[in-house]
């Protein structure tokens, strides 16, 4: 049977096009995507690579095949795709590798409502049954096939997209603004000029030209070589704020005026604030690395904060059974109740905007309360036996007076005054530490440590 392991991952389909990822395994997929779910129809969206729409197009022809009615958004940004399936309560299918390189493509999928498809919600059995279709053949003959022809149908939701959005955030009242915008070549090029409309906002665009060949820089804000022109332009524009995104739009990042990075932690504070204003006593979910501020500040403000392992599933999966408000993560990653509790790095920038225009103070005076600690960022070390190097530091760490470990994700080590993560990657052999403590000097001292131990 064809091998796709290695292009199904934890909760997305992702690998180079064409040698891992070609438009008969789309086809596969699709066939196999309406046949597991039962679905009557499917919206689909594409962002801007070479390769989507044809991949989009071929995912179509297995979709109808099985007699589903396909709808067909065009290029869009994930969340984009994840307000179609929520707001025509149907399953969907996002093509797009986010931040990859241009040679990779994938698919984001998910249910009616944009309940995430993960390894343990279909996602394999979607896998094994695309690999079955490719052996015996993909017209639904062997066994479990239903063979139909459904229709496809184009639907641009752009404008739909970009005015719920504005439902969700009150901007009415906000200043002018002179805000600096990097697209990274990618699908914030096409969603923010729609969803900045009618806006007081005097906007400088970067490479909003749509080109999956990221001929600037790599669409990925989590990187800070990638932040450089984005600082740049802030400072010499005089701008109020700068947002980058990634290559699907999901994330976003945040640049004071001053051209200062912002960590996601203090966005997601700041946006904690925000939802539990409107929403008293709401349950707020921020994963293990989030900075510990994050919990301080919700409960302080009334709020009931719920910590969870990295990873966009299991954030989902907690805010789905907690009905948290809001959930965010280290990753610029932002979860919202009201958008059928899917990621939009657009939203978490309206509520900074929002925040930002609703008073006279700079952005970076308004989030000072929202920052508390000093942080290393996430740190990769490369290493064979990851058991080994946990066990080592655990052991350098042990009997220390005020030292306790707890071992949701990886191995959290946290003292009187400070903290470290340190986890394994899923696919490559890398432990990531992440460590906070009360400042800059406390911080490197606990991260170089721990790095002499992990490294030894």
């Amino acid at each position: 049977m064809a091998d796709l392991s290695r292009i199904f991952k934890a909760y997305d389909v992702r690998g180079v096009v064409p040698d891992e990822l070609d438009e008969e395994i789309a086809q596969a997929v699709g066939a196999a995507f309406v046949e597991l779910t039962g679905a009557s129809s499917v919206v689909m969206a594409h962002d801007m690579r070479t390769s989507s729409g044809p991949l989009a197009a071929a995912f179509a022809r297995g979709a109808t095949s099985r007699g589903a009615d396909v709808i067909n958004a065009g290029l869009g940004s994930t969340d984009m795709l994840y307000y179609a399936s929520g707001s025509l309560d149907l399953p969907g299918v996002m093509f797009t590798a986010s931040h990859n390189p241009a040679k990779y493509n994938g698919m984001k999928m998910c249910r009616a409502g944009a309940v995430p498809v993960g390894t343990d919600t279909g996602l394999l059995q979607i896998r094994d049954r695309a690999a079955e279709l490719l052996d015996t053949g993909l017209d639904g003959s062997d066994s479990g096939g239903a063979p139909g022809t459904g229709t496809v149908t184009e639907r641009n939701l752009l404008e739909g997209y970009a005015a719920h959005l504005k439902t969700l955030v009150d901007l009415s009242g906000i200043r002018p603004l002179k805000v600096v915008v990097d697209a990274g070549n990618g699908m914030g090029g096409y969603t923010v000029p729609e969803v900045f409309k009618g806006l007081p906002i005097e906007l400088t665009p970067l490479y909003f030209e749509l080109d999956g060949s990221f001929p600037n820089h790599e669409a990925n804000p989590i990187e800070p070589e990638n932040l450089r022109d984005l600082q740049k332009a802030v400072v010499s524009q005089g701008a109020d704020i700068g947002i980058a995104f990634d290559g699907d739009a999901d994330r976003c990042w945040v640049i004071d005026e001053r051209g200062e990075s912002v960590a996601p932690s203090t966005i997601t504070a700041l946006v904690a604030v925000r939802e539990l204003a409107k929403n008293p006593g709401a349950t707020i979910i921020h994963n293990l690395i989030t900075s510990k501020g994050v919990p301080e500040i919700v409960s302080e403000h009334g709020g009931k904060p719920v910590r969870t392992r990295v990873g966009h599933s299991f954030i989902k999966a907690e805010m789905a059974r907690t009905g948290a408000v809001f959930g965010g993560e280290h990753s610029a990653h932002y979860y919202f109740r009201d958008f059928w509790f899917a990621d939009s790095g657009m939203l978490a920038a309206l509520h900074v905007l929002a925040a930002l225009g609703e008073q006279d103070r700079p952005l970076s005076e308004v989030l000072s309360q929202y920052s508390r600690y000093a942080a290393s960022g996430e740190i990769n070390s490369r290493v064979e036996d990851q058991a080994a190097a946990l066990a080592r530091v655990r052991e350098t760490f042990a009997g220390r007076e005020g030292v306790t470990f707890d071992e949701l994700d990886g191995l959290t080590v946290s003292g009187p005054d400070w903290w470290f993560n340190l986890r394994p990657s899923n696919t490559e052999p890398l432990l990531r530490l992440n460590a906070e403590a009360a400042d800059e000097e406390k911080v490197a001292a606990v991260r170089d440590e721990v790095l002499a131990v992990v490294r030894s």
